[in-house]
């Protein structure tokens, strides 16, 4: 069973930066394309940023798009998040998604993912 982990997640000033991290067991990570999303409270969860299983392909929210950097490391298992200039609005709990996929098709929306982390929390304060 594939089990991603999140962490990296903390409390931050407006303009300040966050490197999330979400690690991958049980699965050939290399085989998965990976996405980020977020749920603020009382909102729906949303699409933040997608990798595609090499790393090649990559997507961006219009919220986030120049500030934040998806990444991959395949030989550590792990997918990352550089969040930089952080404002209030960041302020959610941001999940790590995986599906199996050696496709470059970019996904986007919380059903084309199976398998979730746990989330972890990121606050912005103004």
């Amino acid at each position: 069973q594939v089990q991603l982990v999140e962490s990296g997640g903390g409390l931050v000033q407006a303009g300040g930066s966050l490197r999330l991290s979400c690690a991958v067991s049980g699965g050939t990570f290399s085989h998965y394309a990976m996405g980020w999303f977020r749920q603020a409270p009382g909102k729906e969860r949303e699409f933040v940023s997608f990798i595609s299983w090499t790393g090649g392909v990559v997507y961006y929210a219009g919220s986030v798009l120049g500030r934040f950097t998806i990444s991959r490391d395949n030989a550590k298992n792990t997918m990352y998040l550089q969040m930089n200039s952080l404002q209030p609005e960041d302020t959610a709990t941001y999940y790590c998604a995986a599906e199996a996929d050696t496709t470059v098709v970019i996904r986007t929306t919380k059903d084309q993912f199976n398998f979730w982390g746990q989330g972890t929390q990121v606050t912005v304060s103004s």
